[in-house]
This record gives structure tokens, sequence and C-alpha cells, in this order.
């Protein structure tokens, strides 16, 4: 009697439990139930940690003096169309050039249009020679320097009209006042990344004198730019300097056309104004105008806002596409200079590597039209003749390699050089 009377007592606690529920209710019940477990028995996954920034690394490649002699100019003639081509004389060097995030160069004459074109003094070239740059790789050339004024104000501003036709950008001179104003001259460029401003100016104008009202044509350093050449326009360059350092840009760069001709080491001059730059914010200095070599090196300073910086500066890079001759190599020899910049995450930009490629301007007087001047990448040209393969080089022409390769080690230093 009493088992049942247990019995009875647990059913009627049990039946309560068994009352109808809808079906809806039922379910959304459990699902609740079931999201109450998974809350509290599922373990959370990690959060994903944050990737670590990486620094931007880019290339910038550095050439000297473009330049077109008239025996230059002839051997781009051709003369089944009349038209010319120099596409044969970048052909070595635009195997390296197309390694090269951003390429820079200095062009050396004027584009003022045909027919009558000139060399020394007074240059002027045929269009041709911007597109053979353009398709080299270069990006941006410089047009501040001392034949920059050769044929006249009309010369420098069909140059630029001609540069902007191709593509190619350009920095050191204007067409008028409100194109300096408009950026005190300073061309800012995307160097694989790396922003950089790029300003340029020269020395003088080979005694011409400019205009009072149109001193924007050119970017001049000197105040005596035509006269003695001794005094340098610090306020000028510092006011330039200082409104590039208000463009906020990782680097700046300044492409300048100074020192004394065939001289393998900087002067006073450059050294002092070298200093000045880089006191005033510039990071990298480029130089050119010796048509020869001149070493490159960091130096260190302090900077307008009495904190220690550093710049890079290369003295000269010589000649780059030229007839200059002279029975040394050194008006011949040249360099192509690469440099690694490296952004850091914290946004700190620095040159991180230096190095270069040596080249050689070939002359070959007795080749027909069209094969007479190259521009040699020395230790490509020295191993295709060791292997016998070479079209272009002979026993001389190669005694001449070794020469030119040897001079350029003992200015920029061997263990620069990149193709070693």
């Amino acid at each position: 009697m009493k088992k049942l009377l247990a019995f009875a007592l647990t059913l009627a606690l049990l039946l309560p439990g068994c009352a109808h529920v809808p079906r809806g209710e039922a379910s959304q019940g459990g699902e609740q139930s079931s999201a109450s477990q998974s809350q509290t028995t599922d373990p959370q996954p990690e959060p994903e940690p944050e990737p670590e920034p990486e620094p931007v690394v880019s290339r910038l490649m550095v050439a000297g003096d473009v330049m077109s002699h008239m025996p230059i100019t002839k051997d781009a003639y051709v003369a089944e169309t009349g038209e010319y081509d120099y596409s044969h004389m970048f052909q070595f060097a635009a195997q390296q050039l197309e390694e090269a995030d951003y390429a820079v160069a200095n062009l050396e004459t004027t584009l003022a249009g045909g027919p009558n074109y000139s060399g020394f003094p007074a240059f002027n070239s045929p269009d041709a020679l911007a597109y053979a740059a353009k398709e080299a790789g270069f990006d941006l050339l410089s047009t501040a320097n001392n034949h920059s004024r050769d044929k006249g104000i009309d010369g420098i501003n069909r140059t630029l009209d001609v540069l902007d036709e191709v593509g190619l950008a350009h920095v050191g001179s204007q067409r008028s006042q409100e194109e300096l104003d408009k950026n005190h001259g300073i061309h800012v460029a995307d160097v694989g990344g790396i922003s950089v401003a790029f300003l340029s100016y020269t020395y003088g104008l080979n005694g011409y004198r400019l205009d009072s009202d149109k001193m924007y044509a050119v970017n001049l350093f000197n105040l005596d730019y035509y006269t003695t050449l001794a005094n340098p326009d610090y306020d000028r360059l510092k006011a330039d300097l200082e409104y590039a350092r208000s463009l906020d840009t990782d680097l700046i760069a300044v492409m300048i056309h100074w020192g004394v001709e065939y001289q393998n080491s900087p002067n006073s001059h450059q050294t002092e104004l070298a200093k000045f730059l880089v006191e005033q914010g510039a990071d990298l200095v480029l130089g050119g105008h010796p048509h020869v070599l001149q070493p490159y090196e960091t130096i260190s300073v302090t900077g307008w806002d009495g904190q220690a910086r550093e710049g890079f500066v290369c003295y000269s890079l010589g000649n780059f596409i030229s007839n200059q001759y002279d029975p040394s190599p050194a008006t011949m020899t040249t360099a192509i200079l690469d440099l690694e910049l490296t952004k850091a995450p914290d946004g700190t930009t620095t040159v991180t590597k230096v190095g270069y490629v040596p080249y050689y301007m070939i002359h070959r007087d007795s080749a027909p039209v069209g094969e007479k001047r190259f521009l040699l990448n020395i230790h490509q040209a020295m191993e295709e003749y060791e292997a016998g393969t070479s079209t272009l080089v002979n026993k001389s022409a190669y005694g001449k390699l070794q020469e030119a390769l040897d001079h350029a080690h003992k200015i920029l230093g061997a263990e620069g050089d990149l193709a070693a």
C-alpha cells in the first residue's frame, strides 16, 4: 500500500511536465536552451593578431647628362624615313632602367625644333631624343643647366612642351611665373610608394642673362649667374626648401648643375653648398655638369630645426649620352646610380643601399650610320667580348672598357659596383 501511494505521488508530480505546449513555442524554447548551452560551453575564437606593418622599399635610379653633340645627332638620323631615332644608344641602359621604380637624368640640350639642329656651343636636338629617353625608362628630366637658354625663351618653352607631349616629368625651368609660383618649381613624384619632392637648379647660363621679367624661366642658384658665379642665392634656396618641407613628402631631392668641368673631385663651393642644402632639408643632392664622374658620400649636419640629420650627396655622374672625347676615358665613362629607399612603418624614410652600374660611350667612327654610338654596360660588353659573341667591341675597344672600369672604380669605389 505504501509502495502504491508513493507511485501515485510521483506520477502526480510528473504529470504537469507533460502538459501540451504549441509546436512553435516548444521549438523556440528549445532553441533558446540550445543557444544558452552553446554560449556557456563553446569556447570563443581568439581574435586574429594585427599583421606587423611592412616597410615600403623602392629603387630610384639616377643618370648623368643627356647631350646630343652633332655626331650623336647624325648617328640618330634614319635616311630612309628622314626621321631621327636614338633608341640604339639607350638600349643597354634600358635593361637596367626597367628595374627602377623611378629614373631621372639631366637633359642638357634644348628641343627648340628643326630642321636646324646644333651641338656645342648652342644645343638644339631632335624631339626623338626625348622619346628615346622615355622609352628607355626615364620618368623625369632636369631642365636647369648651363645650356637651358641656348635657344632663348622660345627654346625653353618648346622643350617643356615636347616633354609634356612625350610624358616625361620635368623640373628646373618654367614657361611662366604662374608655373613657378604654383609649387616653387617643385615636382612631387611617387617613387614606388615613397613620395619625393624634386627641385633643380643651375649655376648659370653660359654668360646669357634672363630679362628681368623672365627670371622665372630657369632656376638659378647663383645671384651672379652671368659673371663671377661665386655668390649663392641662399635666401631663395632656403625659401624653396622650406616650402618643400611643407609639402610633407617622404624625401626631398635636389638636382643641381655645379662644379668645375673635367675635375674628378668636388671643389669647396660644391661641398659647402651641399652642406647647406642638407641643413635646409634636402635628403638627396644629385649633381652634374663636370662631364666626368665625381664621388658620392653621406654627410651629417645639424638641420634647420637644430636636429642632427644626414643627406646623400652624389657630386657628379658625368656624361650619359654624349660625344665628348678625350684620350682618357673620363668623359665617356659614366654610371647609373641605384638607390634603395626604405620607408619604415613609423614613416621614417632613408637611403638604405647605394650602388651603381658603370657604362661607357663607345665611338665606332668606321661603322655605318645608326651603329656608331652606343652606351655600353661595361661588364656586359666585356663579358660578351670574352665569350666571342660581341658585335660591337674589338680588341682596342676592350682595352678602353677595362680602362674605363678602372676609372669608375677609382672615383666611385669598386665596392659599390653592382655588376662586378
